[in-house]
């Protein structure tokens, strides 16, 4: 009988212990993703260089296997002010730490030690794989008419498929998200100044390594480097001009809130960061817009930028 590639279902968990399967369950831990890729044995092979009297291929070996996932989530709150929604564990995997306050929001900020990592289990059908000291990056990709989402690019050790019974993931900690728009998306500023946006996106650039070595292997988190782009519709230069910012490297604050109903409320704030050079100009609709880069720059350390669930 044929396995149906539609019959998916992800689960995560944050690991006590580095690369102890940290046990997903289907009712407490169910990711409600989108668009899900995987490469179950992403690593080298090793040839052997065998030395024979015919000609042939060579047998190789593989080495430094490991598998990584790829998928998106909604961006939306909890639904509850002050608990954490259940896209927190993905975020907490991509060196970002939680904080909550408890009835008032939640707060999210990059890291820089203390990496946590999580167990996912991914099932195509009946077929189960199993990503151990799971880390990785995330991106916040925002679109007008579109849904928010946060991307997800997880690397995790390899451990050989099972058959296993198909779960029944419970997602009531999933909750509807709203689409980008005039009334649902009611602040993007920069520098204080607010803009007409088409699409945004935050990469958090983290640069993911598996470190396989004798005696320890791991996933690692070992450098970042933000990012940000946001297309905008273009204002005259008295308003706006990001030219001159750029070549004075002017610092500038972002913001940024989503949603329209507390407790699903997304707000997104960069204190400080730099405009690069606009290289170009863009047009949608015959309307002048500009493709703006941001590099977000730490102000005390560890505060490139902050998500607050409110």
């Amino acid at each position: 009988m044929p396995m149906y590639w539609k019959s998916k279902a992800l689960l995560a968990k944050i690991e006590t212990t580095y690369g102890v399967d940290s046990v997903p369950t289907a009712a407490l831990n169910a990711v409600l993703a989108t668009d899900v890729t995987l490469t179950p044995m992403e690593g080298q092979d090793v040839a052997r260089n065998l030395e024979r009297p015919q000609m042939g291929a060579d047998p190789m070996i593989p080495v430094g296997v490991h598998s990584r996932l790829s998928f998106d989530v909604e961006m939306v709150g909890s639904g509850t002010l002050g608990t954490a929604p259940a896209w927190g564990p993905l975020a907490r995997m991509c060196a970002v730490a939680q904080v909550v306050t408890a009835g008032t929001k939640v707060e999210y900020n990059p890291i820089t030690d203390a990496h946590e990592s999580g167990s996912l289990y991914f099932m195509i059908d009946t077929i189960r794989h199993v990503l151990l000291g799971a880390r990785g990056n995330m991106k916040v990709v925002l679109g007008a008419q579109g849904i928010p989402k946060l991307r997800f690019e997880l690397m995790g050790l390899f451990t050989v498929p099972t058959d296993q019974a198909k779960p029944t993931p419970v997602y009531t900690g999933w909750q509807a998200p709203q689409v980008a728009t005039k009334a649902n998306t009611p602040t993007f500023t920069i520098g204080g100044a607010a803009f007409i946006l088409r699409d945004f996106e935050l990469d958090l650039g983290n640069q993911v390594e598996p470190r396989m070595l004798i005696g320890h292997e791991s996933i690692q988190i070992v450098d970042k480097a933000e990012k940000i782009r946001a297309r905008v519709e273009a204002v005259p230069m008295a308003t706006y001009n990001p030219f001159t910012i750029a070549q004075n490297q002017t610092l500038q604050a972002l913001q940024l809130i989503h949603g329209t109903v507390a407790s699903r409320r997304v707000k997104l704030d960069v204190a400080s960061a730099q405009l690069g050079r606009l290289t170009s100009y863009e047009q949608q609709q015959n309307i002048l817009e500009w493709p703006l880069d941001f590099t977000p720059l730490p102000v005390t350390g560890n505060d490139q930028w902050k998500i607050t669930l409110e």
